[in-house]
């Protein structure tokens, strides 16, 4: 017969129950496990696998921003008619909002070239790229809402320009989880601390260990950029399992009594993930055990690629150890991707320092087996106009522009949708961000649809109310 409610605490129930104890301490033991040598609470972790939604292609994604915006015009996007009419003006109205005045077309100072068994075309900017064509699915027709680099970095990285929302990363975290516990499931190399700053990888209402973790940014060289107090000389690693076991121990005593809470809880478990994380990064960051032959790959030997070139790398290992999404950020403060004017040098600088390292990355994700299940995906919040603007220079276009996928079942050596015959505005297949953001969750097995989050009485989600697959670039 019930009888109501037993409003006994855990701590009092377990006194009572002396063969219930036993059963609780065994099934505590049996938990356990060895993870760089610390013992881990019985408790599942927050950020344990999930199942996902659909047969994934792949298990893990690497997104290399390209910040400020690279032209679409000048890199893989080539516009015949742009070199034939340079100098005139555009042919058609412009969008109802530009960022800046704009002038006449203004031909690409670049040749391009088709490159391997698809022939694809490739700019000058990109001769190292170039020769990994056929592993390359080039999205020709993505385009956005945002002339602004704020609301464009915002609307790529978190699916709005306009509110603080839960980054894609972090969203990829929610739907599947970590297979490593010793790392983060997130992490974002050198990320810009500009235009939106921590919340182009925040978990905003998330949970917390969905958030991503920053190593560096964009204004510290990558040699530098090191997950800080990583180990500690003062204190053993004994006493501080210690000291946090009774930290835990404390809190879970008030979590007794005030109940869930999520916040609450979500530190603990950073404070778990943290004291794991010295047996684990040091050995992450330590790239002088990679070969020379390796470094040299990525281009470490060079002092024009040697910073990329690191990034590239420690993305590389992050993976390889199964970080779920990893983030590398081509940024400085000075050029960026951004030529309102002077394009030939900027783009030149730009281009010089990353094309080697990512062609480098390609070639050992492939030699190592991980390029099959790994997406990569690179580009910028935006493209470049094909008017003039300043001193041969390009305005912001969110209207059309390229960004390109590679492994991670795509189909390689293949160029998706296409831009007008000038490259202002999506013309063929169209790919708004929603779109990118779909089918980007669809290659790691998660349906864009169902991975909602209820907050503030509604759901959310990373593609809103909108998202498309774009079922032709599956392979």
């Amino acid at each position: 017969m019930f009888s109501g409610p037993d409003l006994r605490t855990r701590r009092q129930l377990l006194k009572t129950s002396a063969v219930g104890f036993g059963h609780v301490a065994m099934s505590a033991l049996l938990g356990k496990e060895s993870l760089g040598g610390t013992e881990q609470s019985a408790a599942p972790s927050p950020s344990a696998p999930q199942i996902s939604h659909v047969a994934a292609r792949a298990k893990r994604v690497v997104f290399l921003f390209m910040k400020g915006g690279p032209s679409h015009v000048d890199t893989f996007d080539p516009k015949p008619l742009l070199t034939r009419d340079n100098g005139k003006p555009l042919p058609f109205d412009l969008p109802r909002i530009t960022f800046g005045t704009q002038g006449n077309l203004l031909k690409s100072p670049w040749k391009f070239q088709r490159y391997g068994e698809s022939g694809l075309p490739v700019s000058e900017l990109f001769p190292h790229v170039a020769q990994h064509v056929d592993d390359l699915c080039v999205l020709r027709s993505v385009h956005g809402t945002n002339p602004a680099h704020g609301g464009a970095l915002l609307k790529l990285h978190t699916g709005t320009d306009q509110f603080v929302r839960p980054s894609m990363g972090s969203w990829v975290i929610y739907g599947l989880g970590t297979e490593n516990q010793n790392l983060p499931a997130f992490v974002t190399i050198c990320p810009t601390l500009a235009h939106g700053g921590v919340n182009n990888w925040g978990a905003a209402f998330l949970p917390a260990h969905c958030q991503g973790t920053p190593i560096g940014n964009a204004s510290l060289a990558a040699a530098n950029a090191t997950v800080k107090h990583i180990q500690n000389d003062r204190i053993s690693s004994a006493a501080q399992r210690r000291q946090l076991d009774l930290i835990r121990a404390m809190n879970q005593d008030h979590l007794e009594v005030t109940g869930r809470d999520q916040a609450l809880e979500g530190r603990l478990n950073s404070f778990e993930l943290a004291f794991r994380m010295q047996s684990a990064m040091p050995e992450v960051q330590n790239l002088s055990s990679e070969t020379v032959a390796t470094q040299k790959l990525y281009g470490m030997d060079d002092a024009v690629t040697e910073d990329f070139g690191r990034q590239c790398l420690m993305a590389r290992r992050l993976l390889e150890r199964d970080v779920r999404f990893v983030q590398v950020t081509h940024s400085d403060s000075e050029v960026q991707w951004d030529q309102h004017s002077n394009l030939y040098h900027g783009h030149t600088k730009n281009s010089s320092e990353v094309d080697k390292p990512i062609a480098g990355f390609l070639t050992d994700l492939k030699a190592r087996g991980l390029l099959d299940d790994t997406l990569v995906l690179w580009g910028g919040e935006f493209g470049r106009t094909p008017t003039a603007q300043g001193t041969n220079g390009r305005d912001h276009n969110p209207h059309g522009f390229t960004m390109w996928m590679a492994g991670g079942g795509v189909k390689g050596g293949y160029a998706y949708g296409a831009t007008d015959d000038y490259g202002y505005y999506a013309a063929e297949n169209k790919m708004h961000v929603n779109d990118l953001h779909a089918t980007l969750l669809h290659l790691l097995g998660l349906n864009h649809e169902r991975l909602t989050f209820r907050y503030a009485s509604r759901d959310f989600r990373l593609t809103d109310v909108a998202g498309k697959v774009a079922e032709d670039i599956l392979a």
